[in-house]
This record gives structure tokens, sequence and C-alpha cells, in this order.
């Protein structure tokens, strides 16, 4: 550890974690990062597959363009390069027929009428009462209950909620419309799809997830901090931590950046008494999240993603699209060389350069499949793809790798928005997650707002200087919330 002692600990190397020690070493604070893994990056990170030695992501992660503070956190580590958008969002019905949605020419919110006139999984009642249901969110202030009863309260169909307003629902929430909250689901598609033209574009990470946090190291060590790698605490006070090989470590302010359920094993048992945001972290439950590599013996789809309709996986990610260009050093030097297949299975076009093709399909919500075995998971994701591209019937599955993550998120049922913790409370200890109540669902968005505003808090500083301004709003969506 640095010989000096640190201005703040910051316990947890997840998304949040990270992004309040980039925060605070920007602002040249000593930073003691610890992490229990020997990687940073949390549940969004990397892995290396021990069968075939690849380096594989845990599962698929997405950001929109909304995700303002997520983008601004990549763009602080310098490899918000590395990211690959698009506006275009695919959908794939049972047979093969592809809808195509991307933004038009009109203003928000109308900038997606055209694809939603032309897409063929919806019929036109189901397409108005969608339209009808778009601006009621545009009007909404505050809802209670579960999105699936505010959907039912605007005569939602059936088929309209499970062909569109599920599939979006539980890729961004991680729950069913009848299990999460409805202020949760409303943010998603208000802030995603109807405030601005360009808030749903979205991005993938060209290189593996890890890849992506590699800076942040760096950017620690420059301002005199230090990461520890591998080093569990078994305990947090409000100006120390003491590590489970019994090391005591004290600064001036720490920052819990652990799950909840962990949060609530490790925090000193004096301070969850005192501070009321702390009585409630074992209540917190959790939503699953399976991530599926495939690697078939042909080309199956040429689409870089697709939601399927009507099937138990929610999403497929083409992997052999074409990488963005190898990260660049300021000196012009080739940082990690190759990372276009070879070892690099997030974006490897190993498949496709054998003639096979690699996917990495998706389940949300994954309850029901976390008792399958990997060949009984491979089995259902080919069967689910085969529906939705003709061209699979024929393929066979070469190789398939099964990540499963049970506490992949925590459930943003409406019992558990009411206990969702602030950053800061009655003692001096500062909390991030993306289980704090930050305004947003279980995602990278969420993880680094709450990792920016603990950073400000430790700095005296208050949210407008923490936060990147929103998305500005077209000018109906404004007047709509007035």
């Amino acid at each position: 550890m640095s010989q000096s002692r640190p201005d703040v600990i910051v316990v947890g190397g997840g998304v949040a974690g990270i992004a309040a020690s980039v925060r605070l070493a920007g602002e040249g604070a000593r930073v003691l990062l610890l992490e229990t893994r020997k990687k940073l990056g949390g549940r969004a990170t990397s892995f290396t597959d021990v069968r075939t030695g690849e380096t594989l992501d845990n599962c698929q992660h997405v950001a929109l363009a909304c995700c303002v503070n997520y983008l601004d956190l990549c763009a602080r580590l310098g490899v918000d390069h590395l990211l690959r958008w698009t506006e275009e969002i695919h959908w794939a019905e049972p047979g093969g027929r592809i809808s195509t949605m991307r933004p038009g020419p009109l203003p928000a919110p109308g900038h997606f009428t055209g694809s939603m006139l032309r897409a063929t999984f919806l019929d036109l009642s189901e397409k108005r009462a969608i339209a009808g249901a778009m601006l009621a969110i545009l009007r909404t202030r505050e809802a209670s209950g579960t999105f699936g009863d505010w959907l039912r309260a605007r005569r939602q169909p059936e088929r309209a909620v499970r062909r569109f307003w599920e599939p979006v629902v539980v890729s961004a929430c991680n729950l069913g419309v009848d299990r999460v909250d409805a202020s949760c689901a409303i943010k998603v598609f208000r802030d995603g799809f109807l405030a601005a033209r360009d808030a749903s574009r979205m991005s993938v990470a060209g290189v593996p997830l890890v890849r992506l946090y590699d800076p942040a190291e760096r950017a620690i060590h420059d301002a005199g901090g230090e990461v520890r790698l591998g080093v569990s605490v078994s305990r947090v006070g409000e100006t120390s931590v003491t590590t489970d090989a019994h090391e005591t470590i004290v600064a001036e302010r720490v920052i819990c950046a652990v799950p909840p359920e962990r949060g609530a094993k490790i925090i000193d048992a004096d301070l969850r008494v005192r501070d009321t945001r702390l009585h409630a972290l074992e209540r917190f439950t959790h939503s699953p999240i399976l991530g599926v590599h495939l690697e078939l013996d042909r080309p199956v789809m040429d689409l870089p993603h697709a939601v399927l309709l009507d099937q138990r996986t929610q999403w497929v990610f083409n992997k052999d699209e074409t990488p963005p260009p190898p990260e660049v050093a300021r000196d012009g030097a080739v940082i990690g060389g190759d990372v276009s297949g070879g070892g690099t299975g997030a974006t490897s076009g190993g498949g496709g350069a054998s003639g096979g093709q690699r996917l990495h399909a998706v389940v949300s919500a994954a309850d029901e499949w976390m008792g399958l075995t990997e060949e009984e998971i491979g089995a259902r994701v080919l069967e689910d793809v085969r529906a939705c591209f003709p061209r699979a019937h024929d393929a066979s599955l070469v190789r398939v790798r099964a990540v499963k993550e049970k506490r992949a998120t925590f459930a943003a049922t409406p019992e558990v928005e009411r206990i969702r913790p602030t950053i800061t409370g009655e003692t001096s200890l500062l909390l991030a997650g993306d289980y704090t109540r930050v305004g947003w669902p279980a995602t990278m968005e969420g993880a680094t707002r709450s990792g920016y505003l603990a950073a400000a808090a430790c700095l005296g500083k208050d949210e407008a200087w923490a936060l990147s301004p929103d998305l500005a709003p077209a000018l109906l969506p404004r007047m709509l919330r007035r």
C-alpha cells in the first residue's frame, strides 16, 4: 500500500467504485481502491475461459446515449472510442421476418413514428394503444405499483405487452412488467425513447469489458493513490476498514461501493444501528441474468443484434461484427495488440473466420434458467434462435459457455424501490452502487451516477458538479412534463 495515508478508501471495484475513484483522483485525492476479485468491473466485466483461454464478457452490457454519466466515465478513461454505436433496434419474429426501429426526421417524441408504422410485429390497434401509452408516460409525474398494473390501467393489449413493452422492460430493468416498479420502467421509456431523438442510440463495447477499466488504475496511481486487487474487506467503519488479513487502514472518508447484501455483512453493527439508510440493506432481493456464448458451425444472422419475439431468449448479439481499431496511446503506440480475435471472445471474429459464427444471447430475469445445465441452456437458446432465423435450422452448436449471474441486479420491485438508500446519511460513511437512490434502474448509468455523487460528497461538491447534464428534451416532451 501507499506510504501516505489515503484521503478516501473505496471498497468495491465495480462500476460505482471505479467512477468514485476516478472522479476523486481527477481532483488530486489519494484514493485506495480495494477489490476482492483480481480485476475491476464487478458484474460488468470479463473472465478468462479456462476451456479455451479466451476472454469472455460475463454478459453483454449495453449503454444508450441517454446514459450520459457512464459515457462521461468512458471518456475520462479514454476508452469511449472503443464503443460500437448503432441507431437501429431489430425485432425478429418467429419465421424470420425482421422489423427495424430507427429514428426518423420528426422531432422527439415522434421520431420513431415511421418505423413504428412500418413494423410488422404489431397490428394497427396495438400500435395505437402503444402510442397512447407513450403520451401518458410523457405526462406521468409519479407512478405507484407495478408497470404491469400501469399498462393494464391504460388498456394495453396483451400481445402489445408481450411483444413490445415486456422485451424493453425486462432488458433494461431485469424484471418483467408484472414485477418491476412502474416508475423505473417509465423512466426507461421517457429518457431512452421519448425525450430526445438521439437518446436511444445504443452502444456495446468493441473489446472485452475488462479492457475498459485498465486506465482507471493509472489515473488513481497518477494522483498518488493505489488499487489493491484480491483484497477482501471484513469490516467497514466511518473512517477505517479492516481486511481479511487483519490489516486496519484509516482514511478521512470511506465509500462502501459493494452490493447491499455484502454491505449488510461488513459495515459496522453500530453504524447500521445509527444510520437509517443501512437498516434495510439485508432486505434487498435480486434478479438473475444469464449470458450465453454460442459458437455455431455456420453463419445464421447478418444483423448486429436482434430482439427475439415470443421466445424465452430475449436478445442475441452477433459477436463477429467488425471491431473498432485497437486502442492507441497518446504517443501512437498500439495498446493491447490485436482486438479482432484469437483470444478476445468479446469481439472475436474467430467464429466467422472458420466459417461459423459466434453469438451472445442474453436472458434477463432468468430465474427459470438457473437450474438448467449448460447443455440444456445451449439447446434452448439454439431453439429460440432457430425460431427467428431460418438459416439456423441447419446449424449445429460447436461450443457453448453459459454464465449464470444469480445476483446480477437488485430486483426493482415497488417494495425494494421504497428502501433504496441515499448516498449520504446520519453517519459519514458514503454508499455507492446502482441500488442507491439515484433515480435509475440497476444499470451502469445508475452505478456511475452513484459513484460520482459519492465523490462529490467527499469533496464538498454539489450534484451539478458531479453529474453530466441529461440530454436536452425536445419541445413537446418539455411541454407535456410541465
